[in-house]
């Protein structure tokens, strides 16, 4: 440990360091008489404790104790003031200042020495707590990204389950989501919420789970009996990630069943309307179905850009919430940006997904 005696009179230094390596601690002790040399020493690396007279030359003690307890690691060391024994009103500003303890001139030696232990044997315990705080914090931090990382994985992995019986590709996955992300960022969400709606968007139609494939790929016209089958996926997606204590899935819960919903209320499962319509339906509903317009399928040919961008604005407040077609069109180069990075190609790996993903 590193203790600093600070003192004009070396005389002093010489006693004062005499006692402190009498304490049998293993000290770095290093003596100052300037106490403007000594803050230079301490701004470079501060020592774990200091001990100081108060009458020094171009900065008194309470001058100095004040400016190390500004210092973020200089709030908790211990500083003992050395201080004629009268001197009851200098003590007082002492402890104001931030001083730990005192000891009265002329020093006894016991007493510096018994004070000097305490106070270092409390340093070292402090020391201790905080690598231990330290090493848990980090351990903690480790487990939870763990847990977090198996988490999306598991979620990667069951979009792929759904991604396997309908011919959306992998490409759409990953375009929708950076879309949805790429749009929650011009609304002014938290850096947090953006991340999560990244992650938990790629959910919406994990209910296609649970669409026969008689109707999940028929390659025309769905029936109004066989469309109202292909609409019950957003109320089974909810069902299958409802109820969860994941942050990330209650999302892909809502979003699952809420992203075709309309604002006018002719959406679907709930015919809910506007500001009912959870935020995160009402981004990834303009990610979705812009995607799903200029993505060829085998049911159907791919619509051009401008086709998209226009059926988007027709549908501004009938459809699609018309802040989230703004901030999507508004954002008009990081979305052409998504598409070429995100082309369709062949299917991407699960563990791919997830790196991009994260």
């Amino acid at each position: 440990m590193d203790l600093l005696l600070l003192d004009d009179d070396e005389t002093n230094l010489i006693i004062y360091k005499s006692i402190a390596q009498r304490t049998g601690q293993d000290l770095a002790i290093v003596c100052e008489t300037d106490p403007l040399a000594a803050m230079a020493r301490c701004e470079r690396a501060m020592p774990d404790m200091i001990v100081l007279d108060y009458l020094m030359p171009g900065m008194d003690g309470l001058e100095f104790i004040t400016r190390i307890r500004r210092r973020p690691e200089g709030h908790d060391i211990p500083l003992v003031m050395i201080t004629a024994a009268g001197e009851r009103s200098t003590r007082h500003k002492a402890l104001e200042c931030g001083a730990t303890d005192f000891l009265a001139k002329p020093v006894d030696a016991t007493e510096m020495r018994v004070r000097l232990n305490n106070l270092l044997a409390l340093r070292r315990s402090h020391l201790r707590q905080i690598d231990w705080n330290h090493r848990l914090a980090q351990e903690v931090e480790a487990a939870t990204r763990m847990i977090s990382t198996r988490e999306h994985e598991l979620i990667i992995r069951l979009t792929k389950a759904a991604e396997f019986r309908d011919p959306e590709t992998g490409g759409h996955i990953l375009r929708m989501a950076n879309y949805s992300h790429l749009i929650a960022q011009r609304l002014g969400l938290p850096a947090d919420a953006c991340n999560l709606i990244l992650r938990a968007a790629p959910m919406h139609d994990v209910g296609k789970l649970g669409v026969p494939d008689a109707i999940l790929l028929k390659p025309g016209r769905l029936t109004p009996d066989e469309f109202q089958v292909m609409k019950s996926h957003a109320a089974m997606g909810f069902s299958i990630l409802g109820g969860s204590d994941s942050d990330l899935i209650r999302l892909g819960a809502e979003i699952a069943l809420t992203h075709h919903e309309k604002m006018d209320g002719t959406g679907y499962p709930n015919g809910l309307t506007g500001d009912t319509i959870p935020l995160a339906g009402r981004i990834v509903a303009v990610a979705d179905v812009f995607d799903a317009l200029t993505s060829e399928r085998p049911y159907k040919r791919a619509w051009t850009v401008e086709q998209a961008q226009q059926f988007l604005r027709e549908g501004c407040g009938t459809h699609f919430d018309p802040t989230c077609v703004a901030a999507f069109l508004k954002a008009w180069d990081e979305v052409e940006m998504i598409r070429a990075r995100f082309a369709d190609e062949e299917p991407l790996p699960s563990c791919d997904l997830l790196q991009t993903l994260s």
